[in-house]
């Protein structure tokens, strides 16, 4: 049970430290072309492997460039998260691209648009969404 909440807390602090160093640290252009946001970090039991969650806001296109620049700036993280943490032997780091954010903007469009075609075509009385007074 201790080791378990000691993972959680060290992937705290790695989530805590990268978002810092994705702001002040790294210094590798394609990580600024898009907005990048940490979305989990999952450590491994023995602490030797990290895997940080992203989600990149911005051009499409550019979302490749961005974890590039992202694995590029890994070995640069792996040292800063080792002495910023003080840790005898810092995780290794990966990154992967979280599309959760991105596929739930779609449903949520999909969904408008749904609604907009069904008002457009009567289906939905006007007024019949809003909240009505007691």
């Amino acid at each position: 049970m201790a080791q378990g909440r000691r993972v959680e807390r060290v992937a705290a602090l790695i989530r805590k430290e990268t978002s810092q160093l994705l702001i002040n640290g790294i210094r590798d252009e394609r990580v600024h072309q898009g907005m990048v946001s940490i979305t989990d970090v999952e450590v491994s039991g023995d602490l030797q492997h990290c895997k940080i969650f992203v989600s990149i806001f911005g051009d499409a296109n550019d979302q490749p460039k961005v974890m590039e620049g992202l694995q590029a700036a890994s070995g640069y993280l792996r040292g800063e998260l080792g002495r910023r943490l003080q840790m005898r032997r810092a995780p290794e780091v990966v990154f992967q691209l979280d599309r959760g954010i991105e596929k739930g903007t779609s449903v949520l469009g999909l969904l408008n648009r749904l609604e907009d075609e069904r008002r457009d075509r009567g289906e939905i009385p006007p007024g019949s969404d809003e909240l009505q007074p007691d």
